[in-house]
């Protein structure tokens, strides 16, 4: 039984539960309990050790955030130091007087060391060792340490917001993106934390003078009046035992106070410290060159070192002729003969089928001022949002969306752009390539001064500014988006607009071969049922009203219960609309508990399906395209965007509700008169929906 206990708590122990609160617990007990010479001796050991072991890792690592711990680790060596110095002072100032190795080996050893055979010497080396590490590192750290914590703070909307702009550009997913928010609160909060630990680090350089006044002064005091000792050999005794206590004690907040600067100071690219000194500082053989001419001009001068100045020219010298010998990148060269071959004339010039242009799905055009954001040497950040644009249409829409391409086009403004479907120029817009986009926010705090413009995709107020002002911007309430953006958001949404025209006879194919993998059966079927030219008219008004085909098995299952009903791909995709109720909706209203939506008169109802009747009597009409009464027109133009506006003051998805005869005419004068207004019919909307009725089209 008591085995078994003690194999429980040796596990808990091993797994770290207990062990750090033991461990401070311990550190605390210090200050109580007096500990014998040789338990300081260890724990002072201990001590330079974490100290050694804690600088080294912060000089290898390649970012701060590797080593997060540090500032809680800061804190807890801090405090172990400081215990420790109580714990010392107690044994220096009660057992000082029996000799030199009354508080330890190790603080003998170290006042040893520094005092030489003369104390006033040795004193006036540790006092100014403490001053260097008070004054000028710990002090420096501290700076660094609150400055590093304001700036990243400072950054952080602007960090968020840029993780939110290439998240919607498509360049990064849910998961990286909330990884890279992770990130940036890590960072902030690791920053925030140094900051308040290099109080504690400050605070102990300070404490260290306190203890070594308190150490000397009381040490002399006890050692005449208490123990009758001279005051030389007092003097000598105490300050010996001082300085080796301080030193034992500086020696490792000096280290620690050194890593904590490294930490805070680096601006690292993913290399540790002697990497980035031997790229940075020693790669260039001309300054090495020219810092061992001035060595030898120094060393020839009389009075001077000759032999020290001396051998560091010859050291600069080998190091610079060891860094020309270093294998350099080589130049791309530019192959002339093949430039001059392809602007030689043609002699014979051969007119074929290949010579024909092909019409391209979807391109983009630029003017000469925006080539350099799809240069590669840039990081080409048009075409990553461009790839990402593809890749977030596909994905959502359930079809491939062909490859853009990107090309210049000097017919257009330097700073212009055009956006071609299927060859014909469908958009326009214009940036400005050297400044940035600010769109404001609901709240604006300010404003910034900037060139007043319309963002070319959605007709929004902005305002182009200066990268510097990016900072004071967002702080202001700005999004603030980069012309690459801006362009990669047009494209985005010209794509959606025209997905059926982009959506050709040869999808299909490849459509039903996603769907084969998973029913090959109904794949088949559906192929039997329904030729190619009936399944583009339904994809493309599936696509058209904004229908995902990613559910291609439920659409398939729908179109062949269906078609041995009908073949009027209006009604067929009716049928496919009613099956994918459910993603419609939630598409439409996301997570919204209450389904808000208008409806429409009955007198302009019973007109309309009045209208529908007279129709079907001439003659077979489709159900999306028959005559209204122009008035009627009138009517709906003038009302639908009333509904829109009016549903989304109230932060509402814009929504009708129609009788299912209607829904394709009344969703086909949506798309006209009211882009955006969604049309469901009646029939579509799932039985337990709570739906809210807000108002009538009238």
């Amino acid at each position: 039984m008591a085995n078994s206990k003690m194999h429980n708590a040796l596990s808990m122990l091993r797994k770290g539960k207990i062990a750090v609160p033991i461990l401070l617990l311990c550190v605390l007990a210090m200050v109580i309990l007096p500990l014998s010479p040789l338990m300081l001796d260890i724990l002072f050991t201990f001590n330079i050790v974490l100290a050694v072991i804690v600088l080294l890792v912060a000089v290898n690592l390649q970012r701060p955030l590797d080593f997060a711990i540090f500032p809680t680790l800061l804190l807890i060596t801090t405090l172990m130091r400081l215990t420790l110095n109580v714990a010392s002072t107690r044994v220096v100032l009660l057992k000082g007087h029996e000799g030199e190795g009354a508080a330890g080996k190790v603080i003998e050893a170290f006042g040893q060391v520094l005092i030489g055979g003369d104390f006033v010497v040795g004193f006036v080396v540790f006092i100014i060792l403490m001053i260097i590490n008070f004054v000028v590192v710990t002090k420096g750290a501290e700076r660094i340490s609150e400055v590093s914590a304001r700036f990243t703070l400072d950054a952080l909307p602007g960090k968020q917001m840029a993780i939110d702009a290439d998240l919607n550009a498509g360049l990064i997913n849910q998961q990286q993106a909330r990884t890279r928010r992770q990130e940036v609160a890590k960072e902030a909060d690791f920053y925030g934390s140094m900051d308040g630990a290099s109080k504690f680090v400050r605070g102990d350089a300070v404490a260290g003078i306190m203890v070594l006044i308190i150490n000397v002064i009381g040490g002399i005091c006890i050692g005449i009046f208490k123990y009758d000792l001279d005051a030389g050999h007092a003097f000598r005794q105490y300050v010996l035992l001082t300085i080796g206590d301080g030193l034992v004690a500086q020696i490792p907040s000096l280290l620690l106070a050194t890593a904590a600067a490294i930490i805070v100071t680096r601006v690292s690219e993913g290399n540790d410290v002697s990497d980035e000194i031997k790229t940075q500082l020693l790669s260039k053989p001309k300054i090495l060159y020219t810092a061992a001419f001035v060595m030898f001009i120094l060393a020839i001068v009389p009075g001077m070192p000759h032999v020290a100045f001396l051998s560091f020219t010859a050291l600069l010298l080998f190091a610079a002729w060891r860094q020309s010998k270093a294998v350099q990148p080589a130049p791309q060269e530019t192959d002339m003969e093949a430039i001059t071959e392809a602007l030689a004339p043609d002699t014979n010039p051969a007119i074929t089928w290949d010579s024909i242009p092909l019409v391209e799905p979807i391109g983009l055009n630029l003017g000469y001022k925006l080539v350099t954001m799809v240069d590669e040497a840039k990081g080409s950040p048009l075409s990553l949002r461009v790839r990402g644009v593809r890749q977030v249409i596909s994905e959502l829409c359930g079809v491939l969306l062909p490859e853009i391409r990107i090309r210049e086009n000097f017919r257009l403004k330097p700073a212009q752009y055009a956006i071609h479907i299927n060859g014909i120029r469908t958009a326009m817009g214009e940036v400005n390539a050297e400044k940035l986009m600010a769109i404001p926010g609901t709240e604006l705090y300010g404003e910034i001064d900037g060139v007043l413009d319309t963002d070319p995709a959605y007709g929004m107020a902005i305002v182009w500014i200066d990268q510097e002002q990016k900072a004071k911007a967002l702080n202001l309430g700005y999004q603030v988006v980069d012309c690459a953006s801006v362009v990669a958001t047009h494209v985005n949404k010209v794509a959606r607009e025209h997905l059926p025209d982009l959506f050709n006879y040869d999808d299909i194919t490849h459509l039903h071969a996603r769907l084969a993998l998973q029913a090959p059966k109904l794949a088949e079927d559906l192929n039997a049922a329904l030729n190619y030219s009936q399944l583009l008219r339904i994809y493309r008004q599936l696509l058209l009203e904004q229908v995902s085909l990613k559910d291609i098995v439920t659409i398939a299952s729908t179109l062949l219960e269906s078609a041995a009903v009908t073949k009027d791909p209006v009604l067929l995709t009716a049928d496919v609309r009613y099956a994918l109720r459910r993603a419609i909706v939630h598409n439409i209203n996301g997570d919204r508990p209450q389904l808000a939506a208008y409806t429409i008169d009955n007198q302009l109802e019973n007109m309309l399906l009045g209208a529908l009747n007279q129709a079907q009597q001439a003659g077979k009409v489709a159900l999306d395209s028959f005559p209204v009464d122009p008035n009627i027109l009138t009517q709906l133009q003038n009302t639908m965007p009333m509904i829109y506006e009016q549903m989304k003051a109230k932060s509402l998805p814009p929504l009708l509700l129609v009788t299912p005869q209607l829904r394709p005419v009344i969703s086909r004068y949506g798309r006209l008169f009211a882009s955006g207004l969604h049309v469901l019919s009646y029939n579509e909307v799932p039985d337990d929906a709570d739906l809210n009725v807000v108002g009538t089209l009238a």
